[in-house]
């Protein structure tokens, strides 16, 4: 079955059309939900949210704005003028998207931001493009989720399944979500929390925060510090110009800065303990009821706490050998580093 539904400016008054806050139009389409297996949506100049929902209807509510000089009348003048919407559904794809028309140019007063806000069902996949806006998905299921933006933040909550997001502006929020997971940003912070699986975590310019993770997780930065709480599996994480905070990791740990201070705390560790703060001090707490193979470097100076049941070689810039009948392979290396066993 095809449904297609068009939306031409000159069909205006044929839509529901809604007058939002001051210098804002809206118009509302629906869809019967269960025919929608992919949502496409495109747009210049706004954001896009994308939320799953168990209604038999599919939504999409679409907001153009203007700049402050514009009144409601003029936006919609220049929409029918310059722009196209077009929001339909066709062989199970859930279409939107904002374009300037052919051969129209766009002046400084005519910009227009036009924004999607979509609800579909849970199990949906999308493919997701904005030029000047944030991106939200939240509440789906099991499918792949596509979506990039050169201007705003992404945030992702309560999704499962493949997860795939850039943004070249802005930072990312990642909350209570599962599956494969890349999200990259240029320019902003990221902030993960309660979610699991196979993620990837990168930024250009901003700090990680990352909280009650299970599963891979790999998070680079190349502008801030790093602070990870109850981190379970194995963490890989980098900065270039900033701390290393880690609390209660259970697992494996290769953690490294070229530019601050780091403090790490495993609770247990499997194959291998990686820190390098090669122009800082390292703190690194252990696990005492556990045996290691020890390789620590120190350019200045080592301290140690309950260091028992040692065997090798050990001096105030270096340790190496094995603590009971040996184990996890813990490598160190810092200015000064301090070792502590609890």
């Amino acid at each position: 079955m095809k449904q297609v539904l068009f939306f031409f400016i000159g069909s205006f008054l044929c839509l529901n059309l809604t007058i939002g806050q001051q210098n804002s139009v809206e118009i509302r389409h629906s869809f019967p939900a269960a025919s929608i297996q992919i949502v496409e949506a495109r747009t210049m100049g706004g954001g896009i949210t994308v939320t799953g929902s168990a209604e038999s209807q599919a939504t999409v509510e679409v907001r153009v704005s203007g700049n402050n000089r514009l009144s409601e009348n003029r936006i919609r003048e220049i929409l029918e003028e310059k722009y196209q919407i077009d929001v339909r559904v066709e062989n199970g794809k859930l279409i939107a998207a904002a374009r300037v028309r052919e051969n129209i140019n766009i002046g400084n007063q005519d910009g227009l931001s036009i924004s999607f806000t979509i609800n579909v069902p849970r199990n949906v996949n999308s493919d997701l493009q904005t030029m000047g806006g944030g991106i939200g998905i939240s509440n789906l299921s099991g499918g792949t989720q596509n979506f990039q933006t050169m201007g705003g933040g992404l945030s992702v909550e309560n999704v499962s399944g493949n997860i795939t997001g850039r943004t070249m502006g802005g930072g990312i929020s990642l909350g209570n979500s599962q599956g494969n997971i890349n999200l990259q940003t240029n320019g902003g912070g990221v902030s993960a929390q309660n979610s699991g699986g196979t993620i990837t975590l990168r930024t250009l310019g901003g700090g990680l925060t990352l909280n009650n993770l299970n599963g891979t997780i790999e998070a680079n930065t190349n502008g801030g510090g790093i602070t990870a709480n109850d981190i379970q599996g194995s963490l890989n994480t980098r900065t270039l110009g900033g701390g290393v905070t880690i609390n209660r990791l259970s697992g494996n740990v290769d953690a490294s800065t070229l530019g601050g201070a780091m403090s790490v705390e495993v609770l247990s560790a499997n194959e291998f303990v990686r820190v390098s703060g090669t122009n800082g001090n390292v703190t690194l707490i252990l696990p005492a009821n556990q045996g290691y193979n020890l390789n620590v470097r120190s350019s200045n100076r080592i301290t140690t706490s309950r260091l028992q049941n040692f065997n090798g070689d050990a001096n105030e810039r270096n340790i190496n050998g094995t603590v009971g009948n040996g184990g996890t392979a813990v490598e160190v290396q810092a200015q000064n580093v301090n070792l502590n066993f609890r």
